[in-house]
């Protein structure tokens, strides 16, 4: 399993997560020239450790484990791969 940021996140981008990831897997961030025009942040699914470390830092509760996500946003599972795919 891995974790997946959903819906909640469009428009926040509260970048509160990346800063506590151990493996960087959390993108784009603030410094990255892809965070102006993207409207979220993703989880990179091949890199994500399951530490879960990220999940209580969401100010918007966006973050969850794969098996936990909401039917209504079982989409953004595929929607975050699809991003680390297209860089």
């Amino acid at each position: 399993m891995t974790y997946v940021i959903a819906e909640p996140c469009i428009g926040t981008k509260d970048t509160a997560c990346v800063a506590v990831c151990p493996v960087e897997c959390i993108h784009p961030t603030k410094d990255e020239p892809e965070y102006e025009a993207e409207e979220m942040l993703y989880i990179d699914p091949e890199t994500c450790i399951d530490c879960g470390a990220c999940e209580p830092e969401c100010p918007v509760e966006a973050i969850f484990e794969e098996e936990y996500l909401p039917d209504k946003w079982k989409q953004f599972t595929e929607r975050n791969a699809d991003w680390y795919q297209k860089r």
